[in-house]
């Protein structure tokens, strides 16, 4: 559905909830961040997709800092209750203020809880004018629980 045909509540929770998300990682809120998707939620980057019992271990080794996000462009098909976006995303480090800047892809779901994130994946801008999900060799990420690999 084009986005001026949107009703616009669902614009707004749908802002508010990605809000969550951000401010959720900024102050390093785990509870927060894992509320914002489905169930069975997951977040994708470095080469590897994460479910939600890998999110608190993800967290905590990721940078500490502000999770400054745009408006998101939104597709959603509101009888069915599903929905893509993608959001963008300056990140600057607590402790440095160095950048990572990129976009989220998302899907979205409806749930008896309201719309809720189903995937999310980070697409990093590098300065050679790259664009990818990560570095899968960073020592200080952690990898995927079994739970996470379908396993």
């Amino acid at each position: 559905m084009p986005s001026d045909a949107l009703p616009i509540a669902d614009i707004i929770e749908l802002e508010q909830l990605l809000a969550a998300y951000a401010v959720g990682m900024t102050k390093n809120d785990v509870e927060s961040v894992v509320e914002v998707f489905t169930p069975d939620g997951t977040y994708s980057a470095f080469g590897d997709t994460y479910a939600l019992a890998d999110f608190p271990r993800l967290v905590a080794a990721a940078p500490k800092g502000l999770f400054m996000v745009g408006p998101p462009k939104l597709d959603l098909d509101v009888e069915a209750g599903t929905g893509t976006g993608e959001q963008p995303l300056n990140f600057i480090d607590q402790t440095n203020h160095a950048m990572r800047i990129g976009w989220y892809t998302d899907t979205y779901r409806r749930t008896d809880k309201g719309w809720r994130l189903a995937t999310r994946s980070m697409t990093f801008l590098r300065r050679s004018g790259a664009a990818d999900s990560g570095r899968p060799h960073d020592p200080s990420r952690p990898e995927p629980s079994d739970s996470s690999s379908g396993s």
